[in-house]
């Protein structure tokens, strides 16, 4: 089931928006690493490719775009990069299809204004390990921003970490991500 609101326009303008290799400094803990790290909507892959230098484990990167997933293939047979997966899946209704405490990390970025949030959330709790690691980012709902959803679906940061909560992570932290991402705001969770 495809999201609400969840276009992608053209790739070289998405890339405006964010520094991955500094959101990821602070975002993307493995602390038993190597470790295997699911993405929930790669798109372009804006952080499959930084991810993937940062782990020996396997990137797992999931998309229900058939467009994206060959965007993104192409870019990780043209880098080189065989420790990424890229999976046409639509996550939303059937999960990840990833076994039950297989991850180190998971990345939910710009998803969840969807319609059933808490539940992506549970699916990435499910899959991540003891002491896995959730990273979360979002376009910010306090300011206008170039682009995202409508400011009316967009969470804030305290009705993410209420829900992060709900599917069962802890030890939640925000992170300024001004300096990287600053249209969004991240936060991380231990599972």
């Amino acid at each position: 089931m495809k999201g609400r609101e969840s276009g992608m326009p053209e790739e070289a303008y998405w890339a405006t928006f964010f520094d991955p290799e500094a959101a990821l400094e602070q975002l993307l803990i493995l602390d038993n690493s190597p470790g295997n790290i699911v993405e929930f909507g790669c798109g372009f892959g804006t952080f499959t490719m930084s991810a993937a230098r940062r782990t020996a484990g396997i990137v797992t990167a999931l998309d229900i775009e058939p467009e994206m997933v060959e965007a993104v293939r192409q870019k990780a047979e043209a880098r080189a990069y065989d420790n990424i997966q890229v999976v046409l899946r639509d996550f939303v209704t059937d999960g990840t299809g990833l076994a039950a405490s297989s991850q180190a990390h998971a990345m939910i970025f710009n998803l969840l204004h969807l319609e059933n949030p808490v539940a992506l959330l549970r699916e990435a709790h499910r899959v991540l390990g003891l002491d896995g690691m959730l990273s979360v980012i979002h376009w910010r709902s306090d300011i206008a921003t170039p682009r995202g959803p409508s400011l009316e679906i967009r969470p804030t940061p305290e009705q993410c970490q209420t829900w992060m909560e709900e599917a069962g992570f802890k030890a939640i932290q925000s992170v300024d991500l001004q300096a990287s991402c600053p249209y969004h705001f991240g936060l991380l969770g231990q599972r």
